[in-house]
């Protein structure tokens, strides 16, 4: 019964679940907690399908609670390491594969910003932020060993002090919390799973939670109004696939700058959600494996 129980907390946690969440959105109030529950979802979601197979197939051959030698069952203890297996592996060629292009990606692109960046930044000496010449205001980090932030001379020339602070924190705060391994985390998650139930929707919504997350620590740096403006001035900027840019999904941003309460119940609520669904995948393995039902 439980590891029937493990199989449903699979397939919700796959397909109806990351449809369900970016449909809540009163959550993206509290997008840290919020980015926590979709951590917690992923995270669940994959134990439950590695250990599902050697639980399934562990409840097919033993008898009463008292876990058999595997000696006695080695086809049957084969096939369910094997069903696991194949999984992660999946998970681990996808995060090669993704990981090593978008290293790529951003090295290639570092080096063509070292070449072309042409004007001292603006803060006076900051080796991290490269400046270059072009007509579009424009601002974004390249995550990495050698991180930097880069801009357009025309966001300096068009932005004025507090605004062009806020972008500077924007684009700090993902690369200080590491918001590139957070999308990229979920982007092989993502991938892995088959497309015919994939929600391009919940990546969506994990993006829009991190530009959130960056525009609160903004906030706290300089305030919201110079952080809506900024986000204004930028809205319709592009920035190259493998960097963390300062526009993007501009409008839902803007609403969520004009709310400044605090909802600390909600995100307490939200945090609680995310322990229960990692303690609740937990609880059925486990009790699958101790033989309870």
């Amino acid at each position: 019964m439980l590891t029937v129980g493990l199989l449903v907390v699979a397939v919700l946690l796959t397909w109806p679940v990351p449809r369900l969440l970016p449909r809540l959105t009163l959550l993206e109030h509290v997008p840290g907690a919020t980015l926590l529950l979709w951590q917690a979802v992923a995270l669940s979601a994959i134990f439950a399908a590695v250990s599902l197979a050697p639980m399934a197939i562990l409840q097919t051959v033993r008898h009463g609670r008292e876990i058999p030698a595997p000696a006695a069952n080695y086809p049957m203890l084969a096939i369910g390491l094997v069903i696991s297996g194949l999984v992660i592996a999946r998970l681990l060629l996808q995060g090669h594969r993704i990981g090593r292009d978008l290293r790529i990606a951003r090295r290639e692109h570092a080096e063509l910003v070292d070449l072309l960046g042409v004007s001292p930044d603006p803060e006076g000496g900051d080796e991290s932020i490269t400046v270059l010449a072009h007509p579009t205001p424009t601002a974004y980090c390249i995550p990495g060993r050698r991180h930097r932030v880069v801009l357009t001379d025309s966001t300096i020339r068009s932005l004025p002090a507090d605004e062009l602070s806020a972008v500077l924190a924007h684009e700090r705060a993902h690369l200080r919390l590491r918001h590139d391994l957070v999308l990229e985390f979920f982007t092989v998650l993502h991938t892995t799973v088959p497309p015919a139930i994939r929600s391009d929707l919940a990546l969506r919504e994990v993006r829009l939670l991190i530009e959130a997350l960056a525009d609160e620590s903004a906030c706290r740096a300089v305030g919201p109004v110079p952080v809506a403006r900024a986000l204004l001035q930028l809205a319709g900027a592009n920035h190259p696939g493998a960097t963390l840019g300062m526009a993007g999904a501009a409008q839902r941003r803007m609403e969520l700058l004009g709310d400044t309460d605090a909802h600390r119940g909600l995100a307490t609520a939200v945090a609680t959600a995310a322990v229960l669904v990692l303690c609740v995948t937990g609880c059925l393995a486990w009790g699958a494996l101790l033989g309870l039902a």
